[in-house]
C-alpha cells in the first residue's frame, strides 16, 4: 500500500474545492427562504454529483446519517468514478453546515469536507459530543474533559500567560449550555454565542482575528470529526467524548465499531494521518464569505488545508452563471 500522502496526491487538493464549491452555490439559491429541508438537498445533490466525477473509490464515514435515513450521501455510500480502482479514500462532509443558519441568512453557513486515507477519520455515529477545543500554540494536556470549566479556562490562561477573565469563549447558543455560560461569565470569561456553525465554531480559535482563545460545549459528533480535520491541518487541540441519551444511540455506535462509549478522544484520534479539509461559504461569516450573485456571474470563497504539509489556500473562485 502507498503511504497516506501518495494516495492523496491522486486527489488533487483543489478537486476537493469543487465539490464544495458547488454544494455552496446550490444550497445558496435557497439562503432566507426558510426552507432548510429544500437547501440541505440542493446541497447533498450538488456535492454527491461533485464528488461522483473524482477518480477515487471513496466511503462516505460521515454524512447525511445512516442509508435508511438518507437517500444519499449516507453513511457507507460508495462515491467517485473508480470504485475498487482508484485511491481508497474515506470522507466525512457535511453538505450544509447550518441549514438553519442558511435558511434565516445568518452567519458562518458552509459546505463542508475532509477526506483522509481509509480507516483514518473516526466513523462517528449521529449523536452529541462533548468538545473543548484551542488554537496552535497548546500542549495537549492544556485542555482535558475531565476537568471542570474552571479548571480548563485556568489552565488555557497559565499557557497564555493572561488571567482568566482575559480568555474568550466560544460557545452554541443552546438551553443545555446555560451553566456552562454562568460559570465562563462568573470567571469573567467573554463569551461568544452563535447560533449554529460549530465546525466554524471550533476553527475560530485558530485566526488570532476572531480574538476566540476556547471552544466549549456539546455539539454533533460528526461535526467534532471535521473540525478535527481541519486542526490537524492549521494546529490546536481537540478534546471529544460522544454522549448518548439513549440505548438506541448507544447501539447505533457499536455498530460502527465503537466499544468504549466512556472514551476521551484526542485530535489524532478522531482524524488520523493525512487529511484534507475543504469549506466554501453559503453565508457570509468569521471563516468565509458567501456565495454572491451579480449579473452573468457567482463568486465564492473557499479554504483548503493539508496535514502532510500545513498549507492552508484561500480560493476566490469567479463562476459565469452563462456556463
Amino acid at each position: 500500500m502507498q503511504p497516506a500522502s501518495q494516495l492523496l496526491d491522486r486527489v488533487l487538493v483543489l478537486e476537493m474545492v469543487r465539490v464544495t464549491e458547488a454544494a455552496a452555490i446550490a444550497a445558496s439559491t435557497l439562503v432566507g427562504r426558510g426552507d432548510e429541508k429544500a437547501a440541505d438537498a440542493a446541497a447533498v445533490e450538488a456535492m454527491r454529483a461533485a464528488l461522483n466525477e473524482l477518480y477515487m473509490d471513496g466511503t462516505v464515514v460521515i454524512g447525511e446519517g445512516e442509508r435508511d435515513e438518507a437517500p444519499m450521501l449516507y453513511i457507507g455510500e460508495k462515491v467517485g468514478s473508480a470504485p475498487g480502482k482508484g485511491p481508497k479514500i474515506d470522507i466525512a462532509l457535511d453538505p450544509l453546515e447550518g441549514t438553519t443558519i442558511c435558511a434565516k441568512a445568518g452567519p458562518n453557513s458552509l459546505a463542508v469536507l475532509a477526506i483522509a486515507e481509509e480507516g483514518n477519520l473516526l466513523n462517528a455515529p449521529d449523536v452529541y459530543m462533548d468538545k473543548i477545543a484551542v488554537g496552535p500554540g497548546y500542549p495537549a494536556d492544556a485542555i482535558d474533559l475531565d476537568r471542570s470549566v474552571t479548571e480548563n479556562i485556568r489552565a488555557i490562561a497559565a499557557v497564555k500567560g493572561v488571567e482568566p477573565h482575559e480568555i474568550i469563549a466560544c460557545v452554541l447558543d443552546r438551553p443545555r449550555h446555560e451553566k456552562l455560560i454562568a460559570e465562563l461569565r462568573s470567571l469573567g470569561c467573554g463569551v461568544v454565542l452563535i447560533g449554529d456553525g460549530d465546525v466554524a465554531g471550533v476553527i475560530a480559535t485558530t485566526d488570532p482575528d476572531t480574538t476566540i482563545d476556547v471552544y466549549m460545549g456539546q455539539g454533533g459528533a460528526p461535526e467534532g470529526v471535521l473540525a478535527c480535520a481541519a486542526l490537524r491541518c492549521v494546529g490546536g487541540q481537540f478534546k471529544g467524548r460522544l454522549l448518548f441519551r439513549n440505548e438506541d444511540e448507544r447501539a447505533r455506535a457499536r455498530k460502527w465499531g465503537i466499544t468504549d462509549l466512556d472514551r476521551q478522544y484526542d485530535l489524532s484520534e478522531l482524524a488520523k494521518g493525512d487529511c484534507i479539509f475543504a469549506a466554501t461559504g453559503v453565508t457570509d461569516g468569521s471563516l468565509l464569505q458567501g456565495v454572491k450573485r451579480m449579473k452573468g456571474k457567482m463568486t465564492t470563497e473557499s479554504v483548503v488545508m493539508r496535514a502532510s504539509s500545513g498549507t492552508v489556500r484561500w480560493v476566490k473562485g469567479e463562476h459565469r452563471t452563462d456556463r
